[in-house]
């Protein structure tokens, strides 16, 4: 029997930030669904404070201990809840956890090195030692350095190898030398793993020690090797680049499903003339003109500078002062794109809506109601945004990077049919991204071809049954690796 056991920051349903959250709470359960009973899946995550009483009524407390984090001796209780065929642990420490947000907080390093710690130490009382320890971004790293030098070399842990996922290589755990042995534990000779211009740096950590390195796309893990998207890390992973591959992630097809009930008017590839039906409704919640005849473009995104915000504003200012369109924009961030955005509200107050928030449910609602989808990004691991966009017949244009390079191609009539999924750019530059907003208006304006291109972006395959596959055949190469 297989025994994957994946440690990370994040998990939809129960706690979730980002697009970490949605892998997390996505891929073990298509990977179950994969191995069948021959697999014994588990997921590790801190009891944030912000996890649902729901939940909390159906745990099962495993054990309570306390876990030492170098001279710190605190108390650790492990929650457990069976879901979808997968076994989720939950790391109770209302010190470090009982909080409203997940990330944010001047003792994160503490927080998420007592989570690690927790982690490995937990395997004893619940007497489970996986074969693969598959650890997430810097705050999971720490699970794979202490597997590395605290565990590894007693009896049960010894088989363990590890898997560490880059999912942005911009947030790297970086913290002052000073911590090293004080918050984290480790000592002076094992700094050398850790090290990086005078700092600490737990992804470099995780990087070195890992028996594995994924990251979320080929694009940009062959990206990340070079000094414009490695963030200071290029050379340490073209030394790792034998153990380093990029698998695309998927969405949950369940959650992001045009034909259920969280969609106004459900509709399906078959029945997308109702998607107008959806846009009048968007129109209507929102307070803009109802118009079925304009077209509407979204961006859903983090409002920060590597989401290309800088060009979807000065695009969006030419797109609504020159034509007649309606932009959406649901998101949060850096202070400045907020304040451009509602700007831009102020100054079309019937054309835009500038959402400052973030809202799954809400997000749903604009998929299914929008035409097509902007997202320009400067640099781009994976994107799942532009994955759920296809979902819902919402056509994406998308600049040609990371993930976004490996998911979205651009429509071409290839031996007299169509093919493609989209509408890309190259160059990082706001007349590229206009050119193809250009194109994007002259497409509405062809109801037969646009409905035939949204009902092919709606064939696209971003479920996670290819991406859960790949890891399968990851995991197999790590556990029974060729001999010779």
């Amino acid at each position: 029997m297989k025994k994957i056991l994946y440690v990370a920051a994040e998990c939809m349903p129960f706690a979730a930030a980002g697009g970490l959250g949605d892998v997390i709470g996505s891929l073990p359960a298509a990977l179950k669904s994969i191995y069948g009973e021959t697999a014994d899946i588990r997921v590790a995550v801190p009891l944030y404070g912000s996890i649902p009483a729901a939940f909390r009524k159906m745990f099962h407390r495993e054990a309570a201990s306390s876990v030492c984090l170098s001279w710190r001796r605190q108390y650790c209780g492990i929650f457990s809840l069976y879901r979808d065929g997968v076994l989720y642990y939950f790391i109770d420490n209302e010190y470090y956890f009982a909080r409203q947000d997940i990330y944010g907080y001047p003792d994160d390093g503490e927080r998420f090195a007592f989570f690690s710690m927790a982690v490995l130490d937990m395997l004893e009382k619940v007497d489970f030692y996986p074969d693969i320890l598959h650890a997430h971004d810097w705050q999971g790293a720490i699970s794979v350095i202490y597997q590395s030098f605290l565990y590894g070399g007693r009896p049960a842990y010894a088989g363990i190898k590890t898997v560490f996922t880059i999912h942005n290589i911009e947030y790297q755990g970086r913290f002052s030398l000073s911590m090293l042995e004080d918050v984290f534990g480790l000592s002076p000779d094992q700094a050398d793993a850790l090290g990086w211009s005078g700092e600490i740096n737990l992804m470099q950590g995780a990087i070195i020690l890992a028996d594995q390195i994924t990251t979320v796309s080929p694009t940009y893990a062959a990206e990340i090797l070079t000094p414009a998207f490695g963030r200071g890390l290029d050379g340490i992973l073209q030394k790792c680049a034998a153990k380093l591959c990029g698998i695309l992630n998927g969405i949950d097809y369940t959650y992001y499903n045009p034909a259920d009930s969280a969609t106004p008017l459900p509709y399906t590839k078959k029945t997308i003339a109702c998607k107008k039906e959806n846009k009048l409704a968007l129109q209507r919640r929102l307070g803009l003109p109802r118009r079925g005849d304009v077209p509407v473009f979204a961006v859903i995104s983090r409002l920060v500078g590597h989401k290309g915000c800088d060009l979807l504003h000065k695009a969006a200012k030419q797109l609504l002062t020159d034509q007649d369109a309606q932009l959406i924009v649901l998101g949060a961030g850096e202070d400045r794109y907020e304040a451009c955005f509602r700007e831009l509200e102020n100054s079309f107050p019937e054309k835009m809506r500038a959402l400052i928030l973030y809202d799954r449910d809400l997000s749903r609602e604009i998929y299914a109601g929008s035409d097509f989808f902007l997202m320009p990004s400067a640099s781009e691991p994976c994107g799942l945004s532009q994955m759920i966009a296809c979902r819902y017949g919402s056509i994406p244009i998308v600049r040609r990077t990371g993930g976004l390079a490996d998911s979205i191609k651009s429509f071409q009539i290839k031996d007299g049919k169509w093919e493609g999924c989209g509408l890309v750019f190259q160059d990082y530059h706001t007349d590229a991204l206009y050119e193809k907003i250009t194109q994007a208006l002259d497409l509405f304006q062809n109801a037969a071809l646009h409905r035939q291109l949204a009902m092919q972006c709606m064939e696209q395959d971003f479920s996670w049954n290819i991406s859960a596959g790949a890891y399968a055949r990851l995991y197999q190469r790590r556990i029974s690796p060729k001999k010779g």
